[in-house]
């Protein structure tokens, strides 16, 4: 069984991050969806509990597809779950060159684990979570590059702030 991993923050999920996995089921026998804590980025608009559960309702159709976290190494967890990949999206190419060092490291700390980069539709590739929680904090239509219910999230977020 071939298994792959799509870490990320995930903060909020994106019809992008779903175009991926979508391609990626495709590929792979299983896609674990991992929600990744990560201590570099500022704090996150949805706690990591919420951001599991937006995923697992935005994935609900999909099968073979597991949703989970981690914290340390990715290729750590990878081979935790006997994952041979780790499935990257890459929307410009100003997201290369970062993802490009990251696989780069990720292949020095275990060289079984391939980075396998995966492009969204074009109507995906401006989108970026963080875009779109600005756009949301602001009272913009997000609901064109989120699902419903993450779109409804946003709503009830952004009200009580």
């Amino acid at each position: 069984m071939k298994i792959a991993i799509y870490p990320g923050s995930f903060d909020p999920i994106t019809n992008g991050h779903l175009d991926i996995i979508e391609r990626a089921v495709h590929l792979f026998d299983k896609v674990i969806v991992t929600v990744a804590r990560n201590t570099e980025k500022n704090s996150p608009l949805f706690s990591h509990e919420e951001r599991i559960s937006l995923i697992a309702k935005a994935v609900s159709e999909l099968e073979n597809i597991e949703v989970d976290s981690f914290e340390g190494l990715m290729v750590d967890h990878a081979v935790k779950h006997g994952s041979v990949a780790a499935i990257r999206g890459l929307r410009a190419l100003s997201d290369f060159e970062f993802e490009f060092k990251m696989a780069l490291m990720n292949r020095n700390l275990n060289e079984d684990i391939s980075t396998l980069f995966l492009m969204p539709h074009a109507k995906y590739t401006h989108v970026s979570s963080a875009m779109v929680r600005e756009a949301a904090s602001l009272g913009g239509n997000v609901s064109d590059y989120v699902p419903a219910h993450v779109d409804k999230a946003l709503k009830n977020k952004y009200k009580n702030v």
